[in-house]
């Protein structure tokens, strides 16, 4: 790899000049006439490029797997990440652990030198914003070794700014030192829908103020780290029973709910001097009557984001590959009216091609003007100068050793978790279990794919820890829909045991015959919702009833010790559960939470 200094002087002297500007002392405005001058410069399809954020298959950006080449081949028409740039010149790339990104840290760096040197090896070539899903909790792309703390919703249970600004400040050092600038975190949704199926436990909680007070502290941690933060999805996808994933969900709140609502933690976002914010593909019908996604709503990304909101920051899509911006428009047309209602970043479209070339097109036929671009163009520069870019496009393999996965972040995000972690119920005070009159214990219940790259499945991850506790631990999964055979075996297996814990996940029928049968052994049984804590109100039988909020390790570790009475339970519920039998009547409200005690 050629140096950094070698690179800059090879970009026509502008990037070199933008180094300068990018340090602390740089005046805002001789910044900005540089930028301003690097895009005047640029051809039409070079600000095309600027304009996309796009995935690419493989490790590595020059010699990915072969499998991967013939995925790239097939979905973008090129073989590698160097070969794309080359093409559509991108400016930015979205690692994911299915497309083969994220095998660990130090090729992760080697990835994204390997892409910052095929961009800047192009005639005016620009470093490359790459950026990644790592919310933690249930959704984040770079694994262990490097540090997973616990997800929104346990977080909201914390009710820590400070610890919320520590995890972005971490995650945020962890993701710069493998060539992650922009991270598409916090979710600065609402959660008020128990039956949201894409939100969930990725939202801090039902409480708008308490929301917004953890995603400012987050990204103020992000941002301090050096890493753009992305406050999603815009106007709000908590309230949602439709995954926009697979459907068009409609938000049915009036415009003066939104703004009591909704609106509160993009607000503090933009406080907090957010660099990018993510839309919805989610019609809101009391602030657009279109009946458009509001990816693609000029009044809602301009007339109400930038123009009330005051926003002037970056923009970036949701996936265009996903169905609730797709219903209504071919994928040639999504990109140019995305753009129209005011995105500057359009995000991982179906076919790179077709999307590319629908925006050239749009500007030669007049339908959008080459200023326009330039608009989204600068904000994009904008934030790839602050993030330090110009400056420092590349990583060092020590870099990563010294940051990713330390002891004292590994340690810094146990603290964390062990503050989350909920009693929801805990008659005779059953818990903490006892070594010496429940020494053995069955572990059972829900085994689903493990989150973030942990080692899972939650059934062995408790065991293990419990074990490590003192404990005789077993584990047995059980599934999230085990069958009469399944749990025959279970409550055979439970009279072994001296108690019994298990995992529930999104409750379902299935799983609530296991639980109660087990109940009906006689042993002590010790639940623990491993996803959603809306589980409880389904099984009033259970004696103790413990909120981890995800089945990630960090989370299940610190639930362990507080079975053992090595941690006490802190967190106190960040939404409400309704009663099972009165979906109206509230079962626990927000702040609902017991202590051990003493």
């Amino acid at each position: 790899m050629p140096s950094r200094r070698t690179v800059l002087a090879a970009t026509t002297g502008v990037t070199a000049a933008l180094a300068v500007s990018g340090t602390a002392h740089a005046d805002d405005q001789q910044r900005d006439s540089r930028l301003r001058s690097l895009v005047s410069r640029m051809t039409l399809e070079e600000k095309v490029g600027q304009l996309f954020v796009m995935r690419v298959y493989g490790h590595s950006a020059t010699a990915p797997d072969q499998a991967d080449i013939d995925a790239n081949l097939k979905e973008i028409g090129v073989r590698t990440a160097a070969e794309m740039i080359a093409r559509y010149r991108v400016g930015g790339i979205i690692y994911f652990t299915w497309a083969h990104n994220t095998r660990d840290p130090h090729q992760i760096a080697d990835l994204s030198n390997g892409i910052q040197q095929a961009s800047l090896r192009q005639p005016r070539g620009l470093p490359v914003l790459i950026s990644t899903d790592q919310e933690h909790g249930i959704v984040c792309r770079v694994g262990e070794p490097a540090t997973l703390f616990p997800g929104a919703m346990a977080m909201g249970a914390g009710g820590s700014r400070k610890d919320a600004r520590t995890l972005g400040r971490i995650a945020g050092q962890e993701l710069r030192a493998i060539g992650i600038r922009q991270n598409y975190s916090p979710v600065a949704d609402v959660n008020v829908n128990p039956a949201n199926p894409v939100i969930g436990v990725r939202s801090f909680g039902a409480d708008p103020q308490a929301v917004a007070g953890l995603v400012a502290a987050e990204v103020a941690g992000y941002q301090d780290a050096g890493v753009a933060a992305t406050a999603k999805h815009f106007p709000g996808h908590g309230d949602t029973a439709v995954d926009s994933h697979y459907g068009f969900p409609v938000i049915t709140h009036s415009r003066e709910l939104w703004e009591k609502l909704d609106a509160v933690p993009f607000r503090a976002a933009i406080r907090a001097g957010i660099d990018s914010i993510m839309t919805a593909h989610i019609q809101f019908p009391a602030l657009d009557a279109s009946g458009d996604p509001a990816t693609l709503s000029r009044p809602i990304l301009t007339g109400i984001l930038r123009g009330e909101l005051g926003y002037d920051g970056v923009v970036v899509t949701d996936s265009l590959g996903m169905e609730g911006v797709r219903t209504k428009y071919g994928d040639d047309r999504v990109p140019v009216l995305a753009l129209k209602a005011g995105v500057d970043q359009l995000l991982n479209p179906p076919s790179l091609d077709v999307a590319w070339n629908a925006v050239l097109r749009a500007v030669r036929d007049g339908e959008l003007t080459e200023a326009r671009l330039d608009e989204s163009v600068l904000r994009i520069l904008r934030l790839k100068a602050r993030r330090g870019l110009f400056e420092e496009p590349y990583v060092s393999q020590g870099g990563v050793t010294r940051t990713v996965g330390t002891p004292a972040h590994l340690a810094a995000a146990d603290r964390i978790a062990e503050r989350t972690t909920t009693l929801l119920v805990n008659e005779r005070r059953l818990l903490p279990l006892s070594r010496r009159t429940h020494r053995r214990l069955l572990v059972v219940g829900a085994d689903p794919a493990s989150p973030s790259g942990t080692t899972g499945p939650p059934t062995g991850v408790l065991a293990a820890a419990l074990t490590e506790l003192g404990f005789t631990a077993t584990a047995l999964s059980t599934g999230t829909a085990p069958t009469a055979a399944v749990v025959a075996r279970a409550v055979a297996a439970a009279q072994d045991a001296d108690a019994v814990i298990v995992g529930t996940y999104n409750i379902t029928a299935a799983q609530k015959t296991l639980v109660e049968q087990l109940v009906a052994t006689g042993r002590p049984v010790v639940a623990i919702a491993i996803r959603n804590p809306y589980d409880v109100a389904q099984l009033p039988a259970v004696p103790a009833y413990l909120a981890a909020y995800s089945w990630t390790d960090v989370e299940l570790r610190a639930a362990a010790r507080v079975i053992a009475g090595r941690a006490a339970p802190r967190g106190r519920l960040p939404v409400p559960v309704q009663r099972a039998d009165d979906p109206a009547k509230v079962l626990y409200p927000v702040g609902y939470g017991l202590s051990y005690g003493r």
